[in-house]
């Protein structure tokens, strides 16, 4: 049985989806816009800080399901513009020091709220 996640220590979700879906020991996080979780406002600031901001999001709901960011197999990240890369990966480095998990990076014509990234996650617990 699939176990919805819900934590209000994430954005909550801005359509009819789940935060994060635990299917065994697999978790799925849905994509996370930088928006801070206290304020439901996007996050202004460099794309760095809204990477940021959207890993943050992705911790906490990992935490929901008794994951950390260690557990992470696989991200993909959505940007607006793909010359935000370098940027984008410099904040990414400092959530996955070490083993850091399989990953997909593209550039997306349009996000919601016209965000500039949007990460989403799967963890194996």
């Amino acid at each position: 049985m699939n176990k919805i996640l819900n934590t209000p220590n994430a954005p909550a979700a801005i359509g009819p989806y789940s935060q994060g879906v635990q299917c065994g020991n697999l978790v799925f996080v849905s994509g996370q816009l930088p928006f801070v979780p206290a304020t439901g406002e996007l996050l202004s600031g460099s794309v760095g800080d809204m990477t940021r901001q959207s890993l943050k999001n992705i911790e906490a709901i990992l935490v929901e399901a008794g994951c950390t960011l260690a557990d992470v197999v696989k991200t993909t990240i959505f940007l607006k513009d793909l010359n935000d890369f370098a940027e984008v990966n410099a904040a990414y480095a400092t959530f996955f020091p070490e083993n850091a998990p399989a990953r997909a990076c593209v550039q997306v014509a349009k996000l919601p709220r016209d965000a500039r990234v949007e990460i989403e996650a799967i963890a194996c617990k």
